[in-house]
């Protein structure tokens, strides 16, 4: 989305002392903005010398999100989408698909972690266009491409393409958030949107998977924190028995199927 310096030129008052608060909240675009807590924005903007300024530029950019953006749906209008338009793709493993109800829906971001040399890697199918990336940034930059190609291939649900996978979003994410500054964050949510928008926007299921890391008493835990843990509608742990190709897959987050169950299931290396 569109820098909020972007919009200078067009709305005075949106200039540089608006765009320096903005930048000291982690919030550089219009996306940043979107997904922040607009009351803890309003309560910070109030400390300020300029409060009332700043109040009006916040107001600003809301009008201007709901004048540019397609009206929000309310909860009957997604499950008439959920069921005309987004469909279930499977995975290729009964298990997981008896699991799931059918395997990954479209128009949902899905996250499948597990422990390394868990087989996360594997899950990725065949016949599948590849890019590198090696940072957050590049990511970016090749998913503006490929939403763009396949706006321009027709209309929602005409493109071919199906799925989007992202293996091993962890270590593209983990690199920004060291110190505490809220620019890592600010970054790691916004990729967490585009993920979720490019699902819903061009119909397809998009699935990342992330690593664990030690949590309290050394037991392991997803990376990425508490900040990442919201993002995904669904959220999968994947682990495999030692010396064997048995593995296990359980439900930790799902919007509309209970947490905790499980599935077991063999994988060829």
């Amino acid at each position: 989305m569109a820098p909020l310096k972007s919009l200078e030129a067009q709305y005075g008052i949106l200039d540089s002392n608006f765009q320096s608060f903005c930048a000291s909240n982690g919030i550089f675009t219009v996306e940043d903005f979107l997904l922040h807590d607009l009351s803890v924005l309003a309560a910070f903007a109030e400390q300020e010398p300029t409060s009332e300024r700043l109040k009006e530029g916040i107001t600003q950019v809301l009008s201007i999100i709901d004048r540019q953006h397609q009206p929000w749906l309310n909860g009957l209008q997604l499950l008439e989408d959920a069921q005309q338009n987004k469909h279930v793709l499977s995975t290729g493993f009964k298990g997981i698909d008896k699991l799931l109800e059918g395997g990954l829906r479209e128009g949902q971001l899905t996250e499948l972690v597990g422990p390394s040399s868990s087989g996360k890697t594997q899950k990725v199918m065949s016949n599948i266009l590849c890019h590198s990336t090696f940072d957050i940034f590049s990511m970016f930059d090749v998913l503006h491409q490929l939403e763009n190609s396949l706006k321009s291939q027709g209309h929602k649900g005409d493109c071919k393409a199906r799925t989007l996978i992202v293996d091993s979003i962890s270590s593209l994410i983990t690199p920004i958030l060291g110190g505490s500054g809220p620019q890592g964050h600010a970054l790691m949510t916004s990729a967490g949107f585009l993920l979720k928008k490019l699902a819903h926007e061009l119909n397809i299921a998009v699935l990342v998977t992330n690593h664990m890391v030690a949590g309290e008493g050394g037991n392991l835990k997803p990376a990425l924190g508490e900040s990442w843990k919201s993002i995904p509608h669904v959220r999968l742990l994947l682990s495999r028995d030692q010396g064997n190709k048995t593995c296990s897959i359980s439900i930790l987050k799902h919007p509309s199927l209970a947490s905790g169950e499980v599935a077991r299931f063999v994988i060829d290396d």
